[in-house]
C-alpha cells in the first residue's frame, strides 16, 4: 500500500520505507488509510484510546482502581482458610493446610488472621497489609451464576450482572467510564491483556495492550516527526485533534520510556506476566498520565488435579500474586494512598477435594481489597459454615455476599461514580463498610 510516492509499506516487519523525501498531506494520508501505527493498531479511522487521549496541563491524578482477575476459579478455601471449622479438615484430608498453632515451619502452616481464618503461607508478603489495616478479605462472595462455566461466570461478573440470565449493555467498568464522562486524560483505562476484557467492553476510552513498549511510532526519524507535527498543527476537526493528541501521548511514552523504567530499589517484581503488568501499571501511575482504571489478569487457576497444599500449582500462583502486589506497593510508596486494588475470581472451588487431589468448580469465593481508603484488617463474611446441609449445589460454599456490593462501594467512594444503578442495574446496594467515606 503506497502513500502517493511518499512512503510505502514493506512486508515482514511492518516498517515504513521512505524512497524519497516528500511532504505529506491529509489527502495522501487518507489515500494510504493510516499515518500513525502504534503496536500494530491503525490510528486513522479508528477510535483508539491513544487517538482520543488528551494530555492535561496540570497532569495531576485522582484515584486509581486496579482490577486483578484470577481466571480459572481460584480455590478460596485454601487462599483464606476457615481453619476454625473441623469440617474443613474432614472434607480435605490431602489438601488442607495446618492451622497457625501447628508445630510446623511458617511455610507449612496458615498465617493467623483472626482466630478463625488463616492466610495461605504462600501469601506471607501480604500479611503486614492485613495486620496493619491496609487489606480486607471478603469471603463467601460471588455472583449467583449457576452454570459452573468459566466463560459464563467470568462474563457475568465483568458485565456486572447478578447471574447468567441478565442482559445489559457493555461491561460495568465501561458503564462507569461512560457515566462519569470524559475527563480529558490519556490512557484513562488500560487492560494489560491480549484482548479487551468484558468489563471494559462498550467504551471508547479503553485500551488493551500486552506491554507499553509496543505502543510507539514505527518510524521516528526527524523528518517524519516534523511532517506529522506540521500535519496536525492546525485545525479542530476530529481527525486533526485525534492526531495531535495521539502525538502528545506517544511523545510522553518516548520521554518516559517504559523499557528503561527502574522501580524503587526494594520493589522486586516477579518475572511473570502478572509481575510485569503490575510493573507497567506502576510506571503509568508515576508518570501522571491520568490512569483511572487498570485491568490485570492472572491465569491458570483451574485446579482440578494435583492442586497441592503448601507446595505445587496453587502455591506458585498465590506466591506470584502476593509478591507482585507487594512489589507494586513498595514501588508506589505514598502513591498507594490513591490506589485501590481488588482481586477476584469467577467462582470458588467445591468444598470437598476430588479423587485427582484437586477441587472442582464451586460457587462462593473470596475477594481481596487493598490500598487507599480500605477498612482493612478484617474478614467481611456472612459465613454460612461448611456443614454438609449448609452447602449449595453439588457441595459448594454458598454465596452470601454479592460481589457487586464490593465493586459498587469501591466505585462510589473511590472512583466517584455518579450512580450505582447506572453501572450495576437492578442492584439494591448494601454497603459493607469496606471503604472509608
Amino acid at each position: 500500500m503506497a502513500l502517493k510516492d511518499s512512503w510505502t509499506y514493506c512486508d515482514g516487519d511492518g516498517r515504513l520505507d521512505q524512497p524519497k523525501r516528500q511532504t505529506i498531506n491529509r489527502r495522501q494520508l487518507f489515500a494510504g488509510a493510516a499515518s500513525l501505527v502504534a503496536g500494530g493498531v491503525w490510528w486513522a479511522g479508528a477510535k483508539s484510546a491513544l487517538a482520543q487521549a488528551t494530555l492535561r496541563s496540570d497532569r495531576r491524578n485522582g484515584n486509581v482502581f486496579i482490577s486483578v482477575f484470577l481466571r480459572g476459579g481460584a480455590d478460596a478455601l485454601n487462599v483464606v482458610t476457615p481453619y476454625g471449622e473441623d469440617s474443613y479438615y474432614k472434607f480435605r484430608p490431602s489438601l488442607a493446610i495446618a492451622n497457625p498453632k501447628a508445630g510446623k515451619a511458617e511455610p507449612e502452616k496458615l498465617a493467623y488472621l483472626d482466630g478463625f481464618f488463616g492466610l495461605n503461607p504462600a501469601m506471607l508478603s501480604l500479611l503486614p497489609d492485613f495486620r496493619e489495616g491496609r487489606m480486607a478479605v471478603i469471603h463467601a462472595v460471588g455472583s449467583y451464576d449457576s452454570t459452573h462455566s468459566h466463560f459464563q461466570a467470568m462474563s457475568t461478573m465483568e458485565l456486572g450482572l447478578k447471574n447468567e440470565t441478565g442482559r445489559v449493555s457493555g461491561g460495568w467498568l465501561a458503564r462507569h467510564l461512560n457515566a462519569s464522562g470524559s475527563k480529558g486524560t490519556p490512557l484513562r483505562a488500560v487492560a494489560f491483556s491480549g484482548t479487551m476484557p468484558d468489563s471494559l467492553s462498550g467504551t471508547t476510552g479503553a485500551l488493551a495492550i500486552s506491554e507499553l513498549a509496543d505502543y510507539r511510532l514505527q518510524r521516528e526519524d526527524a523528518d517524519w516527526m516534523s511532517d506529522l507535527r506540521a500535519l496536525y498543527a492546525r485545525g479542530n476537526d476530529e481527525m486533526v485533534t485525534a492526531g495531535r493528541e495521539t502525538l502528545a501521548v506517544l511523545a510522553m511514552l518516548n520521554e518516559f520510556d517504559p523499557r528503561v523504567y527502574k522501580p524503587e530499589p526494594n520493589a522486586q517484581y516477579p518475572d511473570s506476566q502478572l509481575g510485569k503488568a503490575f510493573r507497567e501499571a506502576a510506571f503509568l501511575i508515576k508518570q501522571d498520565v491520568g490512569l483511572e482504571v487498570c485491568c490485570l489478569d492472572s491465569t491458570g487457576w483451574d485446579s482440578h488435579v494435583t492442586q497441592g497444599s503448601t507446595s505445587g500449582w496453587l502455591t506458585e500462583l498465590l506466591a506470584d500474586l502476593a509478591n507482585s502486589i507487594a512489589a507494586f506497593q513498595t514501588d508506589l510508596g505514598s502513591e498507594m494512598n490513591r490506589v485501590t486494588i481488588c482481586v477476584q475470581s469467577e467462582f470458588g472451588r467445591r468444598v470437598a477435594e476430588n479423587s485427582g487431589l484437586g477441587t472442582d468448580h464451586g460457587a462462593g469465593g473470596c475477594m481481596l481489597v487493598l490500598g487507599g481508603g480500605v477498612n482493612g484488617g478484617k474478614i467481611y463474611a456472612d459465613w454460612p459454615g461448611l456443614i454438609a446441609n449448609k452447602l449449595s449445589g453439588p457441595g459448594d460454599l454458598p454465596v452470601t455476599t454479592d460481589y457487586r456490593d464490593v465493586l459498587a462501594e469501591i466505585a462510589l467512594k473511590r472512583l466517584g461514580t455518579p450512580s450505582v444503578n447506572e453501572i450495576f442495574p437492578g442492584l439494591n446496594h448494601s454497603s459493607l463498610g469496606l471503604i472509608q467515606a
